[in-house]
């Protein structure tokens, strides 16, 4: 039975609600749990610390679901894959549907804590993404884009755990540290800046098509504006990533802010 746009529009709001409920228990009530029993020092950290610790932990389970479904989409979903703009966006849905539950619940996080974790490149990218997937989810418009830019997910898991060791006072130079460091670099360079050129010759051989002309100038502006400041903010954690890598390989001991150390794990979405 095919369901109304009706029917379907709210089919997807209760994935966003479901998401945002979700995601706000594994914070609450199932991080400080599970974090009690697989590390001795999440006990000893500050109330401060400790919620940015499950505030990263459910950032890594929301990118190991979205980053996995946007790869099966990407390699096996043939109808979104023929027609980016048209093609059947119901899986791509879905993925959208957890990620704006998952954003809301994040803004609701840095609203309530900004002063210990506030970040205005945060919410620009929150901000952004909610803005171009909200057409994704009204219109079921350029699918193939829309789970394109969640492949960036996939190097989030790598930039926490890098904020893991380093709170728990792993040594920089270790070999676990230094080994993630340099996954978190390479694996944030492949899905967030090696792709761009793919990316953007597809977009580049979209625009002025008819199918691209039936969608009309709001989701065009939506799609474009909202690719382009993502990915500028890519580049910028990308050059504090490198910079950070570059300072932990090199043993550099030069004179910064505490919030300057802290660049090359202040990105976890």
């Amino acid at each position: 039975m095919r369901l109304t746009p009706t029917q379907a529009a709210m089919d997807e709001l209760k994935v966003v609600a479901g998401s945002f409920a979700v995601f706000q228990f594994l914070f609450t009530v199932a991080s400080p749990y599970v974090s009690l029993i697989i590390s001795q020092g999440y006990q000893h950290l500050h109330p401060v610390k400790k919620t940015e610790w499950n505030s990263r932990l459910v950032s890594t389970v929301h990118a190991l679901i979205v980053g996995t479904l946007c790869l099966y989409i990407l390699w096996f979903d043939e109808a979104v894959n023929k027609d980016p703009v048209w093609g059947d966006p119901r899986l791509v849905k879905l993925n959208v549907a957890i990620t704006c539950g998952y954003l809301l619940y994040d803004l609701l996080l840095l609203a309530m804590h900004w002063k210990t974790m506030g970040d205005g490149f945060f919410v620009c990218h929150h901000l952004a993404a909610l803005y171009a997937y909200g057409y994704v989810l009204g219109r079921g418009v350029l699918p193939y884009f829309a789970n394109f830019r969640l492949i960036s997910e996939l190097s989030t898991p790598f930039v926490n755990q890098r904020w893991f060791f380093d709170v728990l006072s792993y040594p920089r130079s270790g070999l676990q540290v230094v080994l993630n460091g340099a996954a978190m670099a390479v694996v944030f360079f492949v899905v967030r800046i090696a792709v761009m050129p793919t990316y953007y010759s597809r977009v580049w051989s979209t625009v002025g098509t008819p199918a691209f002309e039936r969608l009309g100038p709001g989701p065009q502006v939506a799609w474009i504006l909202s690719s382009v400041s993502l990915d500028v903010l890519n580049i910028i954690w990308m050059y504090r990533i490198t910079r950070g890598c570059y300072r932990v390989l090199t043993g550099s001991k030069s004179t910064r802010t505490k919030k300057q150390t802290s660049d090359i794990e202040n990105h976890k979405d």
